[in-house]
């Protein structure tokens, strides 16, 4: 029950001085409780908010229906149910930006030139890789210029004729296109990276572990023409037409 998540609520803007005990009191009236806790730093300081688990969904919801936006000590609480990590939506409202595959002469007063009409910006910077790839960072004071920053400028084609004239037949679009989209966190990209690693990682076992059984083979069939027969269908890794005691294909 603990694992599944079930009957578990998160509650936060909590008072600074309600402890664990203050917590079980007022969440303990609508049914009984597995465990509860204020979230608390390292000098043993509350974070502002905790958690209640319930034994049952039902008591969960009592408790989110009657005590969410109540007073508690100075301060007016939110209960919700708690989501895991993994369920939880992808944030949509955001004032930072990022932003690559710039061009080369992209500066300060070009970032202006492009960002500026969506709204204010409070923060930028201009970067470079190790390669020399231009990339930025802007942040807005309002959600929605962000939002609309992204809507119209993501995937704009920034090349000059040049440029597109050189263009090769194997180059993505996402190689060359205009970039830009909410700013991740370092915890973010890193989670990212691991769950492509992961994935490419799958599909390399997946291909490298394509096997085929084949039977009724003529007896006289042997490893060569065994891969002969298949070679025309893609690169054959392996090939054995298993033999008898008479080396006679069985």
């Amino acid at each position: 029950l603990r694992k599944s998540g079930v009957g578990n609520i998160f509650v936060k803007n909590l008072d600074r001085n309600i402890d664990n005990k203050a917590l079980y009191d007022t969440f303990s009236l609508f049914g009984n409780i597995l465990s509860c806790k204020v979230a608390t730093d390292a000098s043993g300081k509350s974070r502002g908010y905790g958690f209640v688990h319930y034994e049952t969904d039902e008591a969960a919801k009592q408790a989110i229906e009657r005590v969410n936006n109540m007073q508690i000590g100075d301060k007016q609480v939110e209960v919700c149910a708690f989501k895991k990590r993994g369920d939880r939506e992808t944030a949509t409202v955001f004032t930072n930006l990022y932003s690559k595959n710039l061009p080369d002469d992209f500066d300060d007063e070009k970032l202006v030139g492009m960002f500026g009409g969506y709204g204010t910006i409070t923060s930028s910077c201009i970067l470079e890789d190790k390669a020399g790839r231009k990339f930025c960072f802007v942040n807005f004071e309002a959600p929605e210029s962000a939002a609309k920053a992204v809507e119209e400028l993501n995937g704009k084609d920034l090349r000059t004729e040049e440029q597109k004239s050189e263009q090769k037949e194997d180059d993505k679009p996402e190689a060359y296109l205009l970039y830009v989209g909410r700013a991740q966190s370092k915890a973010e990209r890193a989670r990212e990276f691991r769950e492509k690693t992961a994935n490419a990682e799958q599909s390399s076992a997946r291909a490298a572990g394509v096997n085929l059984y084949v039977k009724n083979l003529d007896e006289s069939t042997t490893d060569a023409s065994l891969r002969e027969l298949f070679e025309p269908f893609g690169t054959v890794a392996s090939c054995i037409a298993m033999k008898d005691d008479k080396e006679k294909c069985k």
